[in-house]
């Protein structure tokens, strides 16, 4: 496997990733319109011209993707997707920390899951997340907001 930065030619097939990905998403949250299955093929193209997003590409078939958005000195970090079929291979891990090494000089990553998804957030949490709060979107969905802090001697 191997993780290099998404070109705009990979929209496509990130943004079918992404829609496979995220179907359970919805499914646990009975919702078939949440943000990362309505986004356009536009939207993505655009997310790879403006920030850093990496893929993880095995055999030629792109298997996993995240984006990271500098803002100040944090860095936002959306869309972590991995291929149904390739999940619990660490696949997750090492696209979080190939983000970390692509955002060298962020002092913070922040991103944001739903409650009741338990695999996000026991990955998060293992790689070093802590949970800053909660924020409720309706009766089916609070969002839960993590922050993965370098530590201030990284020097």
């Amino acid at each position: 496997m191997e993780i290099q930065r998404a070109v705009a030619a990979d929209a496509g097939e990130i943004l079918t990733l992404q829609r496979a990905a995220y179907v359970s998403e919805a499914q646990l949250y009975g919702d078939p319109y949440i943000p990362p299955l309505v986004e356009s093929l536009e939207q993505v193209r655009k997310a790879i011209e403006t920030g850093v997003v990496l893929k993880a590409a095995e055999a030629g078939r792109i298997v996993g993707a995240v984006r990271g958005s500098v803002a100040g000195t944090t860095c936002l970090v959306g869309r972590l997707v991995v291929a149904p079929d390739c999940q619990g291979r660490g696949l997750g891990t090492a696209l979080l920390g190939a983000l970390h090494e692509q955002v060298p000089d962020a002092e913070a990553f922040d991103l944001f899951t739903g409650h009741l998804s338990e695999p996000n957030l026991r990955l998060y949490k293992r790689l070093g997340y802590r949970e800053t709060h909660r924020e409720r979107m309706d009766d089916h969905l609070t969002l839960v907001h993590l922050r993965h802090a370098r530590p201030a001697d990284r020097g």
